[in-house]
């Protein structure tokens, strides 16, 4: 009779089968930026603790997903900072350059054209697109704006992998289908809605009205803290309060008294 293969075992040869969790993907990133900015400051080892501490994350979960890419750092010495980052930049796959599209050039999209960490992080913007003909051969960051009716040969001839929509929510999915539909694989959506793809196709959307919901959130939570530990909470602090409502109760009862007699 065969005998069943340990729960362990059956969930080790699971998690190898299904690759990296995606909750570690997320955390890539964190673990890439602080270990740049060690390296910068020429710092050759790291710590778990120190690693974690620089990323905002427990110690115990910064080593459960390193080993996910197979490093597990030296005892006593740590982890090696440039192999850690190169294994990082690999599994993110920014050891190749990624050309990228933004379409919606108002404000935001400005912004992102010219925020200069995408080009040391492995991405390079290669075309700016917009629906405005009055925004349609301006030049920004270096680039000529060219209109939404040559994205497809845009994304085609240049050889672009991600989109960036930095349209109004109500644009927003006819973008998406359109680029799509002209080979792009990857969108980041700065868009207030939730986009609709085919399978093969991943979104990231990036609400920043979510992200200071979550704030304000955490925010009301702390202030009600604060709130509860302003409150009397010894019985001595509760007789006194008790006692200052109750004096004029005796003071009403000590006047009908005197009225009575």
């Amino acid at each position: 009779m065969t005998r069943p293969r340990p729960a362990r075992l059956v969930r080790g040869e699971r998690a190898t089968r299904d690759g990296i969790p995606e909750a570690t993907v997320s955390r890539l990133p964190f673990y890439l930026q602080a270990l740049t900015a060690l390296a910068e400051r020429g710092v050759a080892t790291v710590s778990s603790e120190e690693l974690a501490t620089a990323a905002g994350v427990g110690s115990a979960k910064l080593r459960k997903d390193l080993s996910h890419l197979g490093s597990y750092g030296t005892r006593g010495v740590g982890y090696e900072v440039q192999y850690l980052i190169y294994q990082i930049s690999r599994e993110l796959g920014l050891t190749q350059d990624w050309k990228v599209v933004i379409v919606g050039i108002g404000n935001l999209g400005h912004a992102l054209a010219n925020y200069g960490g995408f080009t040391s992080r492995g991405f390079t913007v290669a075309a700016l697109v917009d629906a405005d003909a009055r925004v349609v051969g301006e030049t920004v960051a270096g680039l000529t704006v060219t209109g939404l009716d040559s994205l497809d040969q845009t994304v085609s001839s240049l050889g672009i992998q991600i989109g960036v929509v930095a349209t109004p929510g109500p644009a927003a999915q006819e973008i998406c289908d359109r680029l799509v539909a002209a080979g792009v694989t990857g969108v980041l959506n700065f868009a207030p809605c939730v986009l609709t793809v085919p399978d093969g196709v991943m979104v990231r959307r990036v609400d920043l009205a979510t992200e200071l919901q979550i704030l304000a959130f955490h925010e009301q939570r702390r202030a009600a803290g604060r709130l509860a530990g302003e409150m009397p909470t010894e019985p001595q602090d509760l007789s006194e309060a008790l006692g200052v409502i109750g004096e004029p109760r005796t003071t009403l009862t000590t006047s009908r008294a005197e009225a009575a007699g």
